[in-house]
């Protein structure tokens, strides 16, 4: 295909566009500006308009045919977007308050991008945030003021047509797509009383019976709200800063599910510890969650929350589904070592596995079929640069500035959806001119005594393999009630304890076991002799498995009492206690 997807390149070399696969060669639509200040870049929705701030003016161009469109006299824009129809683009800078402590200059800019106008200027003084949200059709127009939301029509800025009033709205999303637009407010708890996420339909915001949907919950400091596609549902990360029982650096996190009918629930992860990733299918009835220590788990779940497909565990904090939703990418970013899975979502087959070491970003192309990852500034310093790989795991392009140069940013150019149809998925690595990467693996210190001996493998935790949760469709049975999963559940743990104890008791006592006439469920126990230590110890397992339950509960998501917590405090004082009684000290 003649399409080159240009990909803008900022860093202190200048900013210009590359031109995507199959050439890589400088793009010809741009002319290159090669400020060491360029600050900001944006492209409108369907990729048609760029827009970027070298520090002295704002310039938009139309990158389709280059013609250049405007220019805007902003020297201090550090952000920029554009409306999702093209007709405004929206420009933030640092606010400054007056020498005398008096209000500064507005610092929001509307201006109307055939003309370079300013429409509207408004006062805005946290970067978070700090653009206003339009709905697809730019029907209307929302930004957060004062704990209260917004609401614009038709671009229209100088009335206020809408106000959406809580106690205090601390952020909200509008859902994306075709009318009548949806709206989740996130507003925070105070004094005791929960946080909520609400769901509203444009413009019926009357009393609170006229929310869609709501969910209440205690822990969160801080939430992250995601629509998926066809907004018929929102995802919510809510998240507190700290762990309170100091089992991590990253707080605790909650996922709940929210639909516009009504319905929400708790998403229960199987696996404790820290929520790193959460993406919806663009299909909008799956989603992906990465979470629990590492090495993490990885599910992908369906609109009823149940688990549809477990990727077991392994190095990894990210998802990226395709933007037709045909292959996830899970990686391992950050901190880890920037491995990668590509999977083909609708047959759950691993397809490749290339590894992206130093990785600061990772970008799906439009066509669905090329990635881009890159080692940005100020993240990280040295060897900055970017890759263009095929999703069969063949790297096609890499670059690398000058040592003496960084990279801040690459991306896309956007096309709206729909311009690259789904194609069937490959197996075989496209071919490349470039030398597979494969890096070497770090190799595990050993220490001198050991070196020239065999290495036994020791794995600090044994990696969970991938599994389908998918009901067998060759079991014709009707998908079990809760209740009968439960009661299913309970005589699967009961039969594996029985053969444990049974197992524990063979080892434990030679003597013979109980004439066959007992009743089956008495495994015999071992006995110290004296009834006195028996009765303790019976009292001792009868705490520590009241604390499993407890613990069970608290992963499940449910809120612990003050004296439930401090019972779960006291297990490894009483795991102690009951082992000095059965060694008979």
């Amino acid at each position: 295909s003649s399409c080159l997807f240009p990909l803008p390149v900022r860093g202190s070399e200048g900013l210009y566009m590359v031109n995507g696969p199959p050439s890589f060669t400088e793009s010809t639509a741009f002319q290159r500006d090669s400020g060491k200040n360029c600050k900001a870049v944006a492209f409108s929705k369907d990729g048609s308009l760029f827009a970027w701030c070298n520090g002295e003016k704002v310039n938009i161009v139309n990158v389709t045919n280059a013609e250049f469109l405007c220019s805007l006299d902003l020297p201090k824009a550090v952000c920029l977007e554009f409306s999702p129809k093209n007709n405004i683009l929206a420009t933030w800078q640092a606010y400054k308050t007056g020498k005398d402590g008096t209000a500064g200059m507005p610092n929001l800019q509307l201006h109307d991008v055939k003309t370079g106008k300013c429409l509207k200027s408004f006062i805005q003084k946290k970067i978070q945030n700090w653009c206003p949200c339009w709905a697809d059709d730019e029907s209307i127009c929302a930004r957060n003021v004062n704990n209260e939301v917004h609401f614009f029509e038709n671009n229209n800025f100088d009335t206020i047509a809408n106000k959406l009033h809580l106690q205090k709205v601390n952020d909200f999303v509008l859902s994306p797509g075709a009318q009548p637009t949806k709206v989740a407010v996130y507003v925070p708890g105070s004094k005791g009383a929960p946080s909520f996420v609400r769901l509203y339909q444009y413009p019926n915001f009357a009393g609170p019976q006229s929310a869609l949907a709501n969910k209440s919950f205690f822990k969160a400091d801080k939430v992250t709200m995601l629509w998926n596609k066809k907004a018929t549902a929102v995802l919510v990360i809510a998240s507190t800063e700290v762990d309170k029982t100091g089992a991590s650096y990253y707080g605790e996190q909650t996922l709940h599910y929210i639909a516009t009918n009504g319905e929400s629930a708790v998403v229960q992860l199987p696996k404790n510890g820290p929520i790193y990733d959460v993406v919806w299918n663009p299909n909008s009835v799956e989603f992906c969650a990465v979470y629990g220590f590492m090495p993490a788990k990885a599910t992908v779940f369906n609109l009823k929350c149940d688990p549809v497909f477990d990727f077991g565990t392994g190095p990894r904090n990210a998802a990226y589904y395709s933007p037709q939703g045909h292959i996830l990418v899970l990686a391992g970013f950050g901190n880890l070592r920037g491995q990668m899975e590509v999977w083909d979502v609708k047959n759950y087959k691993l397809i490749s596995k290339p590894v992206a070491s130093d990785s600061t970003y990772f970008a799906w192309c439009p066509d669905g079929e090329h990635i881009v990852t890159a080692t940005c500034a100020p993240r990280l310093r040295v060897s900055n640069g970017y890759k263009i790989w095929h999703y069969t795991g063949s790297l096609l392009h890499t670059y690398q500035v000058p040592s003496n140069e960084e990279m801040w940013q690459v991306f896309w150019q956007p096309f709206l959806e729909g311009v690259f149809p789904v194609k069937a998925v490959k197996y075989q690595a496209v071919p490349s001119e470039l030398p597979s990467a494969e890096p070497k693996p770090a190799q595990a210190y050993r220490p001198p005594a050991l070196r020239n001996k065999p290495v036994t493998s020791s794995k600090l935790h044994e990696d969970e393999p991938p599994q389908n949760m998918k009901p067998q469709s060759g079991s014709s049975d009707k998908p079990l009630s809760k209740t009968a999963l439960k009661n299913q559940r309970k005589h699967e743990a009961k039969k594996a304890a029985k053969q444990e104890a049974r197992a524990d008791a063979n080892q434990e006592s030679t003597q013979p076991s109980a004439p066959q006439s007992a009743p089956r469920s008495t495994v015999p126990a071992v006995t110290s002799g004296d009834p006195e230590v028996d009765k303790k110890i019976k009292n001792l397992k009868k705490k520590l498995k009241a604390i499993e339950q407890l613990k069970e509960q608290a992963a499940a998501g449910k809120q612990l009492e003050k004296n439930q917590l401090e019972k779960i405090q006291k297990e490894t004082a009483l795991l102690q206690e009951l082992e000095d009684l059965e060694l008979g000290l």
